[in-house]
């Protein structure tokens, strides 16, 4: 079975998605921010803190390059689409899915945006970080679905519907 690379915003559900998504289908999970925070011995807000924007996506980007796996749900952290070699390696034993979900939704989802570890510019909006990442997320996307009145066990549903109607 090939890779499923969830892609989307902070907050989205991608994490909470992904794990009931593995245990459904009986395969591997991997969290990215989570690898990224266990090769650097820190937290994503204090390598953003500390290093800054440009060294955090590079971290990412490295981290993403050095995954290696198989039939695994991979949840990606927000900003992974900024790491062209990294989704290219990605995509190219997976179907991926962005989980799309609306400015409203996530802004009420993300009460801890400056200590979460963002990756983001001073000051961005929640709008302002989609707007940027918007056409990246639908470029790598193989499918997109929203999670929006979702709960996690409908959300899974509808990936693996579309995985089923696509393989």
């Amino acid at each position: 079975m090939k890779n499923i690379v969830l892609i989307g915003m902070p907050a989205s559900g991608k994490s909470t998605v992904g794990v009931v998504l593995a245990k459904t289908l009986g395969v591997g999970f991997v969290d990215t921010d989570l690898v990224i925070q266990q090769r650097e011995g820190r937290l994503l807000q204090d390598i953003i803190d500390k290093d800054g924007l440009k060294a955090f996506l590079k971290i990412e980007e490295n981290a993403l390059l050095s995954l290696d796996c198989e039939n695994s749900v991979i949840s990606t952290g927000g900003s992974a689409v900024f790491g062209e070699k990294a989704m290219e390696k990605l995509k190219k034993n997976a179907v991926t899915v962005f989980i799309d979900v609306s400015p409203s939704v996530l802004e009420k989802r993300l009460s801890n945006i400056t200590t979460r570890g963002i990756a983001a510019k001073q000051g961005e909006s929640v709008e302002d970080i989609l707007r940027e990442r918007l056409p990246l997320y639908k470029k790598y996307a193989d499918f997109t679905i929203s999670t929006e009145n979702e709960n996690v066990e409908s959300s899974v549903e509808k990936i693996v519907s579309l995985l089923k109607l696509n393989n």
